[in-house]
């Protein structure tokens, strides 16, 4: 059965909940008071699951989608960002157009890491790949987390095209940065930009490796070798 209203939506996502699973991703998404996503809501269901209802909702209307992006439950969230990375891949320049913008005007509803992770580079790195990066320093100069995550996961875009220096640049903006999903972010952009050219990460290194954080670093480094790690990690702090 397809999906095309909000109302079948929710209640295709509630009848794939299940209760014990909320209660871990409540844990896990630190959607507890004090946490990073405190006031989150869950049905409980798994991504392949989510991923495996955005293929009933492919006829879903975009201002549909839209709006689902703005539920109370997480999961709804994911299905909207699915469906929105399908459509911009799949959509004109004109539809390409409205899905980024939006997405840049809905960032409060982006708001956990594997949100970001699943649709920075889809759509915000996408977009900026033949465009300037302006939009880039913007984000990653925000006081919300979540918009300087979605700045450095946007460079994976790049680094899939082998262009590095805008996760480099930005890698380099970010590593003072107070939180630790900022660390991790940072740490897995530049492991990715290694993959591509390992000498520009040992440089970068070489210069940043003492001052990162330690996060980072482990993260940047996951890919060289047991030997190498070890070097890396007694210079850092």
């Amino acid at each position: 059965m397809s999906i095309r209203t909000l109302k079948q939506a929710h209640e295709a996502l509630a009848a794939a909940g299940d209760a014990k699973i909320a209660a871990h991703s409540s844990g896990f998404f630190k959607a507890i008071p004090g946490g990073y996503g405190e006031g989150d809501r869950f049905y409980g269901v798994r991504v392949p699951v989510v991923r495996a209802l955005a293929k009933r909702a492919r006829e879903m209307p975009l201002e549909k989608v839209e709006r689902l992006l703005r539920s109370g439950y997480h999961e709804a969230r994911l299905l909207a960002l699915v469906l929105l990375c399908t459509r911009y891949e799949r959509g004109d320049e004109v539809q390409r157009d409205r899905i980024y913008r939006f997405y840049l005007a809905s960032t409060e509803w982006v708001n956990n890491w594997d949100l970001v992770d699943a649709s920075a580079h889809k759509i915000v790195g996408e977009h900026l790949l033949r465009r300037s990066r302006r939009p880039l320093d913007k984000l990653a100069r925000s006081s919300v987390m979540w918009e300087r995550r979605i700045a450095m996961i946007a460079t994976y875009r790049f680094i899939r095209a082998g262009e590095l220096e805008p996760t480099w640049a930005l890698a380099k903006r970010l590593l003072g940065d107070s939180h630790d999903l900022m660390h991790k972010a940072v740490g897995w952009m530049l492991r990715e930009a290694g993959k591509r050219d390992v000498d520009a990460l040992r440089a970068f290194l070489e210069i940043h490796a003492a001052k990162m954080p330690r996060t980072a670093l482990r993260y940047s480094i996951e890919k060289l070798s047991l030997a190498e790690r070890k070097r890396w990690l007694a210079r850092g702090r």
